[in-house]
């Protein structure tokens, strides 16, 4: 059997008395139930434990606990955000498509949220799905600041099984001292630039992956050594939301004995996709319904460390099935993530079919050699000229990785489709983060429908951090 929680949280019982709460599990808002007038969040530090240490993170949570939020389409977004930490900070609600001035970029949208203060949001939810919430103030997205934001719309039904897990990655290492070590990083002249077609006469090499040596990966703030283990029932269906809130790291999602069918990526619905293993990049989504059988059988779902064998996750217990423990290395080490899931998926709801008004090209540049990261070649600063877009436009955004990193490119605001990935046109997933693999070539397109000044970036923190970040600003 799994041992339970070390006695270390405990002595910190005295500083931090909260009930525990499952993460965004529904009943936060339930159906038919009037909502309170504002809902209350929290920033605020928190202690977990990681390795059998006790680590000081972040969050964002309600008074009573819960972690993030819950609500329904056709409802107001009525929020206030209070910070409760010895620094600025400001959340953008990851996916939504709020006003431009309550996105919550500061610089952008508003300034952050200062100390002791609090920001107050209110705006109609149009649309539903699984969504996130996060810091976009400094580097304190490293430090676990993110919730879930589950917005329950006419695609779920009423007393459905469904759990959340929320992917993350861990260092004890100080964020600053993080990004200050990645810039120290030189190599070898033949490797400064990192334009894949430069190197072995046009051939797109390996990719480079995984820039930060984490000390854990969790799921739901938990390590494999004492994972959250999620009560189902056995016989029902169960829809699995899994939210990637890493800073860097992008997983191979694995449900093991299992098979589901993935039925949305980044909220929007897609034409249903069975299978067993599916891709998360940083920040993505993934909406997985699982038939979970009727013996009463433990089923742990894994996440692998894209390209290594380190991996985190959950154990769902169908009855009174006995859990065992996982070993927190999988047995062989898991590939590069590529696009071709990507290539099979179809929006249930495409965009309207339209030729362009207006398209913009994007290389997604940098160097190793200093860690320094761009678009169009040039490191982001206030004086960047933003990206110009028109109301009523239909816009592609042409983006090619001349890097041999992998970039999840993340357009706030607005949801886009996926049309075309290295010359082949499809009508592909509407999304709110497209991964880019190196060297690949992929455009998204957008229907221009919410004026305002709005950023565009590498979610990949270290590189928005270094400069893989501008902005679409309407005209």
């Amino acid at each position: 059997m799994l041992s339970r929680r070390s006695a270390l949280l405990s002595a910190f019982a005295a500083s931090v008395t909260l009930p525990h709460r499952s993460w965004a599990q529904y009943g936060s808002v339930a159906v038919g139930e009037k909502p309170e007038t504002v809902t209350i969040l929290r920033v605020q530090r928190r202690n977990i434990e990681v390795n059998g240490k006790l680590a000081s993170v972040l969050g964002i949570r309600q008074p009573d606990g819960a972690q993030g939020l819950v609500t329904e389409v056709g409802r107001r977004f009525r929020v206030r955000v209070d910070n409760e930490l010895d620094a600025p900070t400001l959340i953008h609600w990851h996916g939504l498509a709020p006003p431009w001035r309550q996105d919550g970029v500061p610089g952008i949208s508003g300034p952050p949220i200062s100390p002791g203060a609090s920001a107050e949001y209110d705006f109609p939810l149009r649309f539903g799905g699984t969504f996130w919430m996060h810091s976009h103030e400094g580097l304190q997205e490293q430090s676990l600041l993110a919730a879930p934001l589950i917005i329950r719309d006419g695609r779920d039904s009423p007393g459905q099984q469904e759990a959340t897990i929320m992917l993350a990655d861990f260092s004890f290492t100080p964020p600053a001292q993080i990004y200050a070590e990645l810039r120290k990083k030189r190599t070898p002249l033949s490797s400064r630039s990192a334009e894949p077609e430069m190197v072995n006469g046009g051939a797109v090499p390996s990719p480079d992956l995984n820039d930060v040596r984490y000390d854990a990966f969790l799921a739901n703030d938990r390590t494999l050594a004492d994972p959250e283990t999620i009560r189902v029932e056995p016989g029902e269906p169960l829809l699995l939301r899994v939210i990637n809130s890493s800073s860097m790291s992008a997983f191979h999602l694995d449900l093991g004995a299992l098979s589901g069918a993935l039925i949305a990526v980044d909220g929007s619905s897609v034409r249903p996709i069975a299978g067993q293993r599916f891709p998360i990049a940083v920040a993505q989504r993934l909406d997985i319904l699982i038939k979970v059988p009727r013996s009463h059988v433990s089923f742990p779902v894994l996440a692998i460390l894209e390209g290594e064998r380190r991996q985190t996750g959950v154990i769902l217990v169908a009855g009174r099935a006995p859990v065992t423990r996982i070993p927190e290395n999988a047995p062989t080490p898991s590939l590069a993530l590529t696009l071709d899931l990507e290539r099979r998926l179809r929006a249930k709801k495409p965009l309207a079919k339209r030729k362009p008004d207006r398209i913009h090209q994007i290389d997604l540049t940098g160097d190793m050699n200093g860690y320094v990261w761009s678009i169009n070649g040039v490191v982001w600063n206030k004086d960047v000229p933003p990206l110009a877009v028109a109301e009523g436009e239909r816009v592609e955004l042409v983006l090619r990785n001349k890097t041999l990193m992998p970039h999840p490119m993340h357009l706030h605001g607005h949801q886009f489709q996926v049309v075309e990935i290295d010359g082949k046109r499809f009508p592909g997933a509407v999304r709110d983060t497209m991964l880019v693999t190196p060297g690949s070539r992929v455009v998204i397109a957008f229907d221009a429908n919410n004026p305002g000044w709005w950023a565009f970036h590498c979610h990949l923190v270290y590189h928005q951090a270094a400069g893989m970040f501008t902005t679409v600003r309407y005209i």
